[in-house]
C-alpha cells in the first residue's frame, strides 16, 4: 500500500491505496502556516483513525498546487511512513504524451487526474475538476492530453459575489426545486447549482467540437456531487480518480 497525498488550494486528500482499490480517504485543511511536525501528527491520527499502521505503506507520492508546503508534507509524511515520498513534478515519469504550448506549465493536479481516466475510460475524454478551481480538460483518442479550461470555482464565485453584493448572504450549496427563484436564497442556489451546471454542459458541447469522437466525461473533486447530477451531459463521477492515477505515476517510478 502507498500514502497518495493530493494537496489543494483549500483540502489535502490523504488515501491509501494498493492495486487501484482504496483503504481509506481523508481530508484536511490546507495551511501554509502549518510545521511539518503538525502535518505529521495529523497524517498518523488519520492513518491511525482508519484502522492502519505507518507500518502499512510501503511509499509515498504527493501532488501539490501548493508550491509553499511541498517540503513540510514530504518532510511529515517521512517521518510518518519512514520512506521519503516522490513529488509529482519535473523527472517523474507520467506515460503522459504532453500537446500543450509549454508542457512544464501543465499543473500536477491535471496530469493525476489525466492519467488515471486514461488507465481507466475509453478515449477521447475530458476530466472535470471540482475544487477551488473548477478545470476541464482534454485527452484524444491517441491519449495525447491537448488542454483545457480553467474556471472559478462554486465556492470562489458564491464567496466573491456574497462578499462584493451588500445585500446577498452566504448560503448552503442545494439545488432549489426550480431554476426560476421566488426568493432571494433560491435565487443564488438557482444560480449557483443549475449555473455551474450549465456552465459545464455548455463548455463540454463547445470542446466536443474541436476533437474527433464523443468523449468519455469524467468528474472529480470535493464539489462534484453538488453539481454534476444537474448536468444535462452523462458523466462519470469518481471522486478516487487523483489518488489512483498517483499510484500509477507511483508504480512508474519506483526503483525495485
Amino acid at each position: 500500500m502507498i500514502l497518495a497525498t493530493d494537496v489543494g488550494n483549500t483540502n489535502i486528500v490523504f488515501g491509501g491505496i494498493s492495486e487501484g482499490k482504496t483503504a481509506f480517504i481523508s481530508r484536511i485543511g490546507t495551511d501554509k502556516n502549518k510545521t511539518a511536525d503538525e502535518y505529521a501528527v495529523q497524517i498518523k491520527i488519520l492513518i491511525e483513525l482508519n484502522g492502519l499502521s505507518a507500518g502499512d505503506f510501503e511509499g509515498g507520492i504527493i501532488s501539490s498546487v501548493v508550491p509553499q508546503i511541498n517540503e513540510m508534507l514530504k518532510l511529515a509524511v517521512k517521518k510518518v511512513i519512514k520512506r521519503t515520498p516522490m513529488i509529482v513534478g519535473p523527472g517523474i515519469k507520467t506515460g503522459l504524451n504532453i500537446k500543450i504550448d509549454n508542457p512544464a506549465q501543465l499543473g500536477s493536479d491535471l496530469v493525476v487526474g489525466a492519467v488515471a481516466a486514461v488507465a481507466l475510460y475509453p478515449k477521447p475524454l475530458m476530466v472535470i475538476d471540482m475544487g477551488t478551481a473548477t478545470t476541464i480538460c482534454v485527452v484524444d483518442k491517441d491519449s495525447c492530453y491537448r488542454g483545457g479550461v480553467i474556471i472559478p470555482g462554486v465556492k470562489v464565485s458564491m464567496e466573491s459575489l456574497t462578499r462584493n453584493a451588500a445585500q446577498l448572504q452566504g448560503i448552503s450549496i442545494e439545488a432549489p426545486k426550480k431554476s426560476i427563484g421566488t426568493n432571494t436564497i433560491d435565487c443564488m442556489r438557482s444560480g449557483v447549482v443549475f449555473g455551474n451546471a450549465a456552465l459545464l454542459d455548455g463548455m463540454i458541447d463547445r470542446m466536443s467540437l474541436e476533437i474527433d469522437g464523443t468523449p468519455t466525461i469524467i468528474a472529480t473533486g470535493g464539489l462534484s456531487p453538488m453539481i454534476i447530477p444537474y448536468c444535462r451531459h452523462d458523466i462519470i463521477i469518481n471522486d478516487e480518480l487523483l489518488l489512483y492515477g498517483l499510484e500509477i505515476i507511483y508504480k512508474k517510478n519506483i526503483v525495485h
